[in-house]
C-alpha cells in the first residue's frame, strides 16, 4: 500500500474561515492522512489566499473575469489540479456551482460544507446567510451543519458528517451563522476531510 499522504485541494470564494479550520486541524495532526497542498479561490480578493499565504501552502486565483467562460474556466482549474497532483478537493465556503462533467472527473472526490441539516435549507440558492435566514423564518429549533460528497445536484450528494446546534430565541441570522461555524462547521468539516482522506489514501 503507498502510505503518501491524499493531495487536498481547498476551493474558497471569501474571507476562508473554514479553510482556517482545516489548516489549524493539519497543523494539530488532526488529518493525519491528508495534506493541503493547494487553495485555489474563484475571487482575486479573497482573503482566504491571504491565511493560505500565512500558512504557507500555494494559492491559486481562477477567476471568472480571467475565464468569463464556465468551461473555459473549470479547464484551467482542472489543469491545476493536476499540475499539484491534487487527489480530493474540499470545498470550504465555494460559492461556484461545479458543473456535471467537473464532479464527475472527481467523482467521490470532492466535499463541501453547507450551514444547515440536509435536507432542509439546502440546493440552489441556499447559500451564506440566506441558509440561516430560512431557519429562522421557518421557526425550526435546533439547525447546524452538514458535509457531503458533492455530484451533479447542488447539496445532493451522500451525507459524510453532520453536528446540530440550539437556535436561540434571540438568534438572528448573523448571530446564527457564527455559531453554526464555531460549533459544527469548523468541527465536522476537518473530521469528514480526514475521513475521505483516509479512504482515498487506502484505495492507492
Amino acid at each position: 500500500m503507498n502510505r503518501e499522504k491524499t493531495k487536498i485541494a481547498v476551493f474558497v470564494s471569501g474571507g476562508g474561515t473554514n479553510l482556517q479550520a482545516l489548516l489549524d486541524a493539519e497543523a494539530a495532526g488532526k488529518i493525519p492522512d491528508g495534506e493541503i497542498v493547494l487553495v485555489l479561490s474563484d475571487k482575486a480578493d479573497a482573503y482566504a489566499l491571504t491565511r493560505a499565504k500565512n500558512a504557507g501552502k500555494k494559492g491559486v486565483c481562477v477567476d471568472k473575469a480571467s475565464f468569463p467562460d464556465r468551461r473555459e474556466r473549470e479547464k484551467e482549474m482542472r489543469r491545476v489540479l493536476e499540475e499539484n497532483g491534487v487527489e480530493m478537493i474540499v470545498l470550504a465556503g465555494f460559492l461556484a456551482i461545479l458543473s456535471e462533467e467537473f464532479t464527475g472527473a472527481y467523482a467521490g472526490r470532492i466535499i463541501n460544507v453547507h450551514p444547515s441539516l440536509i435536507p432542509s435549507f439546502c440546493g440552489k440558492g441556499f447559500y451564506g446567510l440566506k441558509v440561516h435566514e430560512a431557519a429562522l423564518s421557518y421557526g425550526v429549533k435546533v439547525t447546524g451543519a452538514t458535509v457531503h460528497y458533492v455530484n451533479e445536484i447542488p447539496d445532493g450528494g451522500k451525507i459524510i458528517a453532520q453536528k446540530a446546534v440550539k437556535i436561540a430565541k434571540n438568534d438572528t441570522p448573523e448571530t446564527l451563522q457564527k455559531r453554526v461555524m464555531r460549533e459544527a462547521e469548523w468541527k465536522i468539516l476537518p473530521k469528514a476531510t480526514e475521513i475521505v482522506s483516509k479512504k482515498l489514501r487506502r484505495e492507492k
